[in-house]
């Protein structure tokens, strides 16, 4: 770490190491505050919100007074989430995913039909206040489905259209799509969970199923095997991301390197549950999830400007908050109604929110926090993360592109 004064401002520049040392120390406040205030634990507000946040309002602070900054270096932040989906494909038997498959494959198309409706929400109500279509469409799926990378990326392509705000408005609209759903997964499953008296319900043979499939042996892992289940995750990110790249230069555009990783380490489990390569511990992977998950998320909410909220202006702002209001409508009243009204439903519900306003690692953070208080749900855990990381896209960025090529003339993406 370093300081130094640039124009009367003292510039606080941490290294990646000093980055994610702070973001664990933040995670372990937002945990000790979480337990001491009620209100925080009772509506499922996740531990790294309430640390990021902390830190975030800190920075928002520095930066109004104009006497201070922080520069992070977030070197770790996409290790970190790309080893947390190889974590996520690891605990995907094939048995398991056969046993989910028609909940799956149906939470699919609802995630797809609500990424249509978001867009169609964005053309609608930027009309509606006189708001240009690039900006509407950048404050709907682009940046509430497909997250900061994508707003960026589509905002870049607007500004060569000559709209000179779109990558202002796309940070702005990612920025709050991912405070938003944060803020409100959590508290939505809790409150489906309350009203409706659900409980994880122990005659599931599917919770059983995943007990029996993901059973630890009696031998207690060795250091050996401890080793291994690590190298294992290393290699699957290190294969997931060359696979990426193929893929991208197939295809002709990016490729997210987590879905590459994520897809990899499903394979390697199954052909470990054939050949036995290692012994594999579920516990101890699932474990490494976690903390990679908490590390990922507190380094990026700790490291969010709020300022960049300022090109939330006017109609922008009407969109987004229309686009979080139809979000908490469409989870509630329709959503938990489809999936069955249970408590897997529910907790499904709280990732929705995640996912559809932020980006997948939110949904895993709000079914977490849920999970924490009220019990398991495992179809969630195993549904949510692959539709919101991979399977949406496959509806979410068709949609997208036909509706900028019909509204944004002389787009050529």
């Amino acid at each position: 770490m370093s300081f130094e004064m640039v124009e009367g401002v003292l510039n606080i520049n941490a290294t990646a190491i000093m980055t994610t040392a702070m973001a664990a120390v933040m995670l372990l406040i937002g945990y000790f505050i979480k337990n001491k205030v009620g209100v925080l634990n009772r509506y499922c507000i996740p531990a790294p919100v309430v640390g990021g946040f902390l830190f975030m309002f800190i920075s928002f602070a520095g930066h109004m007074s104009g006497t201070f900054a922080f520069n992070f270096d977030t070197l770790y932040q996409d290790p970190f989430m790309l080893a947390f989906f190889v974590t996520v494909g690891l605990g995907a038997s094939y048995k398991l995913l056969v046993k989910g498959g028609v909940l799956l494959i149906f939470y699919w198309l609802i995630a797809g039909v609500i990424s249509v409706c978001q867009n169609a929400i964005g053309i609608a109500v930027g009309t509606a206040v006189g708001l240009e279509a690039p900006y509407a469409l950048l404050s709907s799926a682009i940046s509430m489905i497909g997250g900061h990378g994508a707003a960026l990326g589509y905002g870049e392509d607007f500004v060569k259209l000559g709209f000179e705000q779109g990558k202002l408005v796309g940070a702005a609209a990612a920025t709050f799509g991912l405070i938003s759903a944060v803020l409100i997964g959590g508290p939505l499953g809790r409150r489906l969970i309350v009203k409706h008296d659900l409980h994880p319900d122990e005659n599931d043979t599917f919770e059983s199923d995943v007990d029996q499939i993901n059973a630890a042996s009696n031998e207690k892992l060795s250091g050996l095997d401890v080793m291994k289940n690590v190298t294992v995750i290393l290699i699957c990110m290190a294969v997931g991301t060359m696979v990426s790249g193929w893929i991208g230069k197939l295809i002709g555009m990016s490729f997210p390197t987590y879905v590459g990783a994520m897809f990899v380490a499903v394979i390697v489990r199954n052909l470990n549950e054939v050949f036995h390569f290692y012994n594999f511990s579920f516990s101890l992977v699932d474990g490494i999830g976690d903390v990679m998950l908490s590390l990922y998320l507190s380094i990026a909410l700790m490291t969010l400007k709020l300022w960049e909220l300022a090109g939330l202006i006017g109609g922008v702002m009407v969109v987004v908050m229309c686009q979080v209001l139809f979000m908490a409508f469409i989870a509630y009243f329709v959503v938990f109604r489809l999936l069955g009204k249970n408590y897997d439903a529910a907790v499904m519900c709280a990732g929705l929110c995640g996912h559809g306003l932020g980006a997948t690692p939110s949904a895993i953070v709000n079914m977490t926090a849920v999970k924490d208080r009220y019990g398991m749900s495992r179809k969630a855990f195993m549904i949510v993360p692959i539709v919101g990381a991979f399977l949406v896209d496959v509806i979410y960025q068709p949609q997208t592109l036909a509706f900028i090529r019909f509204f944004v003339p002389g787009f050529e993406g």
